[in-house]
C-alpha cells in the first residue's frame, strides 16, 4: 500500500471559503478515481504556517499511483482547483506494508 501525501502553499488571496471549497472538491472529485482507495484533505490549523492545505491518497501499488496521477479526473482537478489556489507543493510517498520491497509493487 502506498500513501501519497501532498502539502500545498496557498496563494495570498485564498480565503477560508476557498479552502472549504477545495476540501469539498478534493473529496468529491478524487474519490471518483478507481485507483484511489482513500482520499483525505484538510486545511492547516495555524493559518500563518507555510503549508496551508494537504491532500493524501492511498493506492495499492506504485503502478496504481501512476494510474492515479495520469487519470483525467486528477489532471482536471489539478488544473481547476489546485493550480489557481496554490503556489508551491511538497510531495512525499510512503510504503505502508512492513518488509515489502516497493520495486515489486
Amino acid at each position: 500500500m502506498i500513501h501519497h501525501l501532498v502539502l500545498f502553499k496557498l496563494k495570498p488571496e485564498v480565503t477560508n471559503g476557498t479552502l472549504e471549497m477545495m476540501m469539498r472538491e478534493t473529496r468529491s472529485r478524487l474519490l471518483k478515481i478507481s485507483s484511489a482507495l482513500t482520499v483525505k484533505c484538510g486545511k492547516a490549523i495555524d493559518p500563518t504556517g507555510e503549508w496551508g492545505f494537504f491532500l493524501s491518497v492511498d493506492v495499492e501499488s506504485m503502478e496504481k499511483l501512476a494510474l492515479y496521477r495520469e487519470d483525467g479526473l486528477h489532471l482536471k482537478f489539478v488544473e481547476e482547483i489546485i493550480r489557481p489556489n496554490t503556489c508551491g507543493r511538497l510531495v512525499v510517498d510512503f510504503e505502508m506494508d512492513p518488509g515489502k520491497n516497493i520495486r515489486f509493487s
